[in-house]
C-alpha cells in the first residue's frame, strides 16, 4: 500500500512495455539474477530453510494494481486496488489471461484477499467494509465491517488473518468477524511494521512489507521473525515506477510452487520451494 493520499493518480499508472526483444533479454536475466541471489536469510528461531529458486516469469498484466494474490483450484485470484479501478480476477497462470473478473464500486479500494470454506473474502483500504463471495462464481453473498484500514489478508483454515499496516495481525472469526486474538510481529524487540500482503507457507505467514523488496517469515503463534527472503532481483527498482511494489504471494501448497508479483508489474513470477 501506499501511501500519501495522493497515491491514487501516480499509482494508477501502467508500466510502459518493452519490446519483446528487449523484454525476453529482461525476464532472463531476472531469473539468472534471482536464482543466484535468492536465498533465505532465516533467524535462530526456524525449523527448516526455505530455499526458493526462479523457475518461470508468466506474463502479468501491468494494469493490474496487486493486493492480494491467492492459488484456488488452479486458478490465480487476484484482488486489485485504485479507486475506480478496483477488482477480484481469476487470471489463467500460464497466460495472464483475465478468465472472470468482478469490478468493484468506484468508492472502494480493494486490497487483500483469501479463500476459506469455499469462499473469497476481499479488504478494502479505508472504508472499512469486506466482501464475501462465492469461489467459483464470484457472486457476492454478504459484506462484513473491521476497524481501522485493511491491507494484506489470509487464512490458516480457521480463522482469516488480517494485516493494517501496522506491526499487528488480527485472527479474524470467518463467521462474526470478530478478533479472536493479535500477534505482535517483532525482530527480537523491534517491531515489523507496514505488514502487507499476507500468505500461508508451510505453517509459516509470509508477508510482504511495503516498499521493502523482501519477505518476511512470521511464526503464527509468537509473532517472532524466522527470517527474510530477498526477491530484490526479480524486477530492479529502476525499472519499475515509485509504487510499483513487490505486492503478491500465493502459495501452491500442493505442487509447493510459489508466485510472487507486484504492483503495476508485467511479470508474475513462480519460485519452486523446498525446505531443507
Amino acid at each position: 500500500m501506499r501511501r500519501s493520499d495522493s497515491h491514487s493518480s501516480a499509482g494508477s499508472r501502467a508500466a510502459p512495455a518493452a519490446p519483446p526483444a528487449v523484454a525476453a533479454l529482461a525476464a532472463l536475466a531476472a531469473l539468472a539474477a534471482l536464482a543466484a541471489a535468492c536465498d533465505a536469510r532465516v533467524g535462530t528461531a526456524s525449523a527448516a530453510t526455505p530455499v526458493v529458486e526462479v523457475v518461470a516469469a508468466h506474463p502479468h498484466d501491468p494494469n493490474a494494481f496487486t493486493q492480494g494474490l491467492v492459488v484456488h483450484e488452479g486458478w490465480l485470484l487476484e484482488s486489485t486496488g485504485q479507486y475506480g479501478e478496483s477488482s477480484l480476477r481469476r487470471v489463467d497462470v500460464e497466460t495472464g489471461r483475465v478468465e472472470r473478473i468482478a469490478p468493484l464500486d468506484g468508492a472502494y479500494f480493494a486490497e487483500g484477499i483469501a479463500v476459506l470454506g469455499g469462499k473469497i473474502y476481499q479488504l478494502t483500504w479505508r472504508s472499512r467494509i469486506g466482501f464475501v463471495y462465492d469461489a467459483e462464481t464470484f457472486a457476492l453473498e454478504r459484506t462484513f465491517r473491521y476497524d481501522g484500514e485493511g491491507w494484506g489478508l489470509t487464512s490458516d483454515g480457521t480463522h482469516l488473518i488480517l494485516s493494517d499496516g501496522t506491526a499487528t495481525l488480527r485472527f479474524l472469526d470467518p463467521q462474526t468477524f470478530a478478533v479472536a486474538k493479535r500477534t505482535l510481529v517483532r525482530e527480537g524487540e523491534q517491531p515489523v511494521v507496514r505488514l502487507n500482503e499476507l500468505e500461508i507457507v508451510e505453517g509459516e505467514i509470509w508477508a510482504n512489507v511495503w516498499y521493502d523488496d523482501r519477505v518476511v517469515r512470521i511464526a503464527p503463534e509468537t509473532g517472532e521473525v524466522l527470517g527474510w527472503i530477498d526477491l530484490a532481483s526479480l524486477y530492479p527498482r529502476a525499472e519499475r515506477g515509485s509504487e510499483d511494489v513487490l505486492n503478491g504471494i500465493a502459495y501452491d501448497a500442493a505442487s509447493k510452487r510459489l508466485f510472487v508479483t507486484g504492483k503495476n508489474w508485467p511479470r508474475l513470477f513462480e519460485l519452486e520451494l523446498a525446505l531443507r
